[in-house]
C-alpha cells in the first residue's frame, strides 16, 4: 500500500532513483486506486494506491485501474462487488472506462511519475448558465422560507 507522495514526487532524487530502480529490476504490472476512506478504521481517509509487482524481469507497461471516485463511508463500505469489472479485465489488461496503461517509455519521459490519473474519466460539467443558477436559488429559497414558515406556526 503506498500514499499518493511516493508514487508522484519527481522533485528529489532518492524517490526518482528509488522508482527507476523497481522499474528496472521488476515488472510493476498493475496499479490499483482506491478511494478517499477505504482504510477509515485504520484512521486513513486518504486515497490509496496498491502497486502490484514481481521479480519476473523490468516493467514495459503499467496498467492502472481507478477506483478512486467510489464514496466510502462506515455505512457505506467498499465491497467485493466493486472489484468485479477490475478482475474481469485484469487477466488481459484490457483498457475501459477505469482501465489504462501506460507505457515505460511515457514513465520516463515523465521523470517516473507514477501517478494514476484516469484519461478515459468522463467529467460532467454544470452546463446550466448563471442565469437557471440564479432562479433555481430564489425558487429553494422561497420553498424553505415556506418550510420554515410552518415550522414556526408548529412551536
Amino acid at each position: 500500500m503506498v500514499g499518493g507522495g511516493l508514487w508522484f514526487r519527481t522533485n528529489e532524487n532518492a524517490f526518482v532513483s528509488t522508482k527507476r530502480k523497481l522499474l528496472e529490476e521488476c515488472d510493476h504490472w498493475c496499479g490499483l486506486s482506491l478511494q478517499a476512506g477505504v482504510f477509515t478504521q485504520a484512521r486513513a481517509g486518504v486515497e490509496t494506491n496498491l502497486p502490484f509487482f514481481n521479480r519476473s524481469g523490468p516493467t514495459e507497461s503499467i496498467w492502472y485501474y481507478d477506483l478512486s471516485d467510489a464514496k466510502v463511508t462506515k455505512r457505506r463500505p467498499s465491497t467485493l462487488s466493486r472489484f468485479d469489472d477490475c478482475i474481469e479485465l485484469l487477466p488481459e489488461r484490457e483498457e475501459g472506462e477505469r482501465s489504462w496503461a501506460v507505457s515505460r517509455v511515457e514513465i520516463e519521459g515523465r521523470n517516473y511519475d507514477l501517478e494514476t490519473v484516469n484519461p478515459n474519466r468522463v467529467v460532467e460539467a454544470d452546463a446550466q448558465m448563471p442565469e437557471e443558477l440564479i432562479s433555481l436559488i430564489e425558487v429553494k429559497g422561497r420553498e424553505i422560507d415556506v418550510a420554515l414558515a410552518a415550522l414556526k406556526k408548529l412551536l
